[in-house]
């Protein structure tokens, strides 16, 4: 005869006998959870350590701890670290197939010019690999009104080209000015300068990145920086508020995908132009 209470009523896990336990599912990009008790549902992004990442419809992102707690198709699971894929080619972060030989090859003469400290920090963390791969250096440029400057005292050749890349280049610009003039002087034949049509790099980096709809409108008079920050909830008191605030923008930015299109072409751009043989 069976005996639905067991043999041993003391013995543990009595409490659980008949209960299915949840399965164990890997966190795998793009698989859609459900967070039991607090009904967060996203999709797996990253895991981190002993966390998951998980972002939802609107692009609001938030960490859990790997573990129970957690439904897949409304089935209780236990999420756990996924497998460590097959190692292949790995790419950079611009999307390019990674180098097998990872060091850095000897410098070329042709170079990039940023304008702007947070344009060139942008470049090296997408680019960086790559432009270390090519041998291409990276330099700092304060203002586009130095260029002219620049070229005269190291003038770029045929075998010395620079590529410059220039903040909000848009028509009838004193950026643009200073750029038709120099492709028009003796220096031209050798310098590529291009830019993205932004108020600032910052919004090179997509609102999808950053968990928000869209970047914020800032009225005339307010200083551009300083509006967004106040718009966003962000502190906006002092400078190092504002450069608090790039180092937030800059850690969404992960691969090629976080950017806009009008910036990663151009970046594409002045790089097949300094190496090209």
């Amino acid at each position: 005869m069976d005996d639905r209470y067991g043999t041993d009523v003391l013995a543990r896990g009595w409490r659980d006998a008949g209960r299915k336990k949840p399965a164990p599912v890997a966190a795998s990009a793009d698989l859609v959870v459900e967070v039991v008790g607090d009904g967060f549902v996203g999709a797996v992004t990253r895991v981190d350590g002993m966390n998951v990442e998980l972002e939802d419809r609107f692009g609001k992102k938030r960490l859990f701890p790997l573990g129970g707690g957690f439904l897949v198709d409304g089935a209780a699971v236990v999420l756990t670290a996924p497998a460590a894929a097959a190692k292949g080619r790995t790419r950079t972060a611009s999307g390019s197939f990674a180098a097998e030989d990872q060091r850095a090859r000897t410098a070329r003469a042709s170079r990039i010019f940023v304008e702007g400290k947070h344009d060139a920090e942008l470049v090296e963390k997408v680019w960086g690999a790559d432009l270390r791969a090519e041998g291409v250096v990276v330099e700092f440029l304060e203002g586009v009104d130095l260029l002219e400057q620049k070229l005269d005292a190291e003038p770029p050749t045929a075998e010395r080209r620079y590529g410059v890349l220039v903040d909000h280049l848009v028509p009838n610009s004193k950026e643009s000015r200073i750029a038709e003039k120099i492709a028009r002087g003796r220096h031209g034949a050798h310098v590529r300068i291009v830019g993205h049509p932004f108020v600032d790099v910052w919004q090179c980096v997509t609102p999808r990145a950053l968990g928000i709809a869209a970047w914020p409108e800032v009225p005339r008079g307010i200083e551009w920086k300083v509006g967004v920050c106040r718009a966003l909830g962000w502190p906006a008191e002092e400078q190092a508020d504002t450069a608090r605030a790039w180092q937030h923008i800059l850690s969404r930015v992960t691969t090629f995908r976080d950017l806009e299109p009008a910036l990663l072409g151009r970046v594409e751009e002045l790089i097949d132009f300094v190496t090209v043989p």
